[in-house]
């Protein structure tokens, strides 16, 4: 039984606070390094621990997102090599047939994402994808705030949700719930994880139509992304079938060897560190590429650090709402703030369907606002257990039902710290994409919760 204390309603605090300066569109680093030390200094009374517990927060958190930073330098280098190579220009020439405008822009990068990411998951799919069609997808007239809005939707939203081929998500949900395996939940997923995406990107995609600031600034971004290179030599045009092609070897790799996460990431990004090198030995000569690479290295850091900075600290105080990275923060004895939580309203409400699908939806809320979808799968197929032991409810619908929930607030799409893979490779800025994303996800969510009420 979880009794909640007084660190946890000073987190709730703390969480309302932040909420409240993000909605006023202000930068929330300073609120979220005092929150740290507030909690910090809760959890240990002593002054001298909690200015530690700072500084333990932000390496946590430089731990968790430093693979996301490296691809997205690695990306970063190997575009600008290719940029200045001039066979960028050439490899997005045939997809520029298919994004003739704005609209099909829209739909041909979110299904090629969505399926790309269903294979090698969404992060290395986002970055892939991204900078390949994003060019294009810009000229098209598709604003870059857009062009991230779609990539985190369809990406972290509607094939992280459903993980219909990997089924990492659907088989953490099931081994929690106590079921044999993930076929019952990815089956209850369906009708959840349809109406959840298609109101979702029915209103991003109205939104995106009705967007006249971003259609102003889009004109100089397709000023920027056009070239004057007519004639291509053999170098370049070596470069353009090679990049494509290895990046889709790297998908027939991570299928065949069953790679999944980090493993798939550092394919990608080990990939774009090798067409980086070569394509600026092709760009230059062997003798100057070694300081040509040195540069293309910095250019890519620097913009992954300068992306990552903030998210990093915000990311710290939110890591003390997951148990795992709690425990590494404040030390032994601590558990994760958030799901205590969701486990203690869980613990104070009659049960019934209506009041299991609104716990459910809280707690699911809550767990996603660590910016992780996935750490808080563990959480919702234990409830979904516990539930269908103490009421007549279908245990697979209930967890596919939060799983669905917890990955579209966390995965990738509402939560700043998480959309930055996106924000990153269509180089904006991570709030500007969570803020477009807000309306779509919050009516999607109204509308999934109102299809758990009539199937449940």
């Amino acid at each position: 039984m979880i009794n909640l204390s007084v660190i946890h309603y000073a987190y709730i605090i703390i969480i309302l606070i932040i909420t409240v300066i993000i909605t006023l569109k202000k930068d929330v680093i300073l609120p979220c390094i005092v929150g740290i030390c507030v909690i910090g200094y809760i959890f240990t009374g002593d002054v001298l621990s909690a200015v530690q517990i700072i500084y333990k927060a932000v390496v946590v958190s430089g731990k968790e997102f430093i693979e996301i930073v490296v691809v997205i330098a690695l990306v970063n280098s190997m575009s600008s090599s290719l940029h200045d190579l001039g066979a960028d220009e050439l490899i997005i020439k045939p997809i520029r047939k298919l994004m003739i405008n704005k609209t099909l822009s829209f739909f041909v990068l979110g299904i090629t994402v969505t399926v790309t990411s269903w294979f090698i998951w969404p992060t290395p799919a986002i970055v892939f994808i991204g900078a390949l069609m994003v060019p294009a997808a810009i000229e098209s007239g598709l604003p870059p705030v857009w062009a991230a809005v779609v990539l985190c939707l369809f990406g972290n939203g509607v094939a992280l949700s459903s993980d219909f081929v990997l089924q990492a998500a659907p088989s953490i949900t099931a081994k929690t719930a106590n079921l044999p395996n993930a076929l019952g939940i990815i089956k209850e997923c369906l009708p959840f994880w349809g109406i959840m995406s298609i109101v979702t990107i029915i209103l991003a995609f109205i939104l995106m139509k009705k967007d006249k600031i971003s259609k102003i600034m889009v004109d100089a971004r397709i000023i920027e992304t056009k070239k004057s290179i007519q004639n291509y030599s053999i170098g370049i045009k070596i470069m353009a079938i090679v990049t494509p092609l290895s990046f889709i070897i790297d998908i027939i790799f991570i299928k065949k060897f069953n790679f999944i996460g980090s493993d798939s990431t550092a394919l990608i990004g080990g990939t774009a560190a090798i067409i980086m090198i070569i394509s600026s030995i092709i760009h230059t000569d062997f003798k100057t590429s070694l300081g040509e690479v040195t540069k293309y290295i910095k250019i890519g850091f620097t913009f992954g650090i300068n992306i990552f900075a903030p998210i990093i600290i915000i990311g710290a105080f939110f890591f003390l709402g997951s148990e795992g990275t709690a425990v590494d923060i404040l030390g032994n004895g601590a558990s994760g703030l958030l799901s205590d939580i969701g486990i203690y309203a869980a613990s104070k409400i009659p049960l019934s369907k209506y009041s299991v699908i609104g716990i459910q939806t809280a707690v699911s809320t809550l767990l996603g606002l660590s910016g992780s979808g996935f750490a808080g799968l563990p959480l919702v197929g234990t409830l979904a257990n516990t539930f269908s032991s103490t009421i007549n409810i279908d245990k697979e619908k209930v967890a596919a039902f939060g799983q669905i929930i917890t990955i579209w607030i966390g995965g990738g799409t509402i939560i700043p710290w998480s959309v930055v893979a996106a924000a990153g490779i269509c180089k904006v800025e991570p709030f500007d994409v969570a803020r477009k994303n807000v309306i779509p996800v919050i009516c999607g969510i109204v509308a999934t919760v109102l299809l758990a009420m009539i199937i449940l």
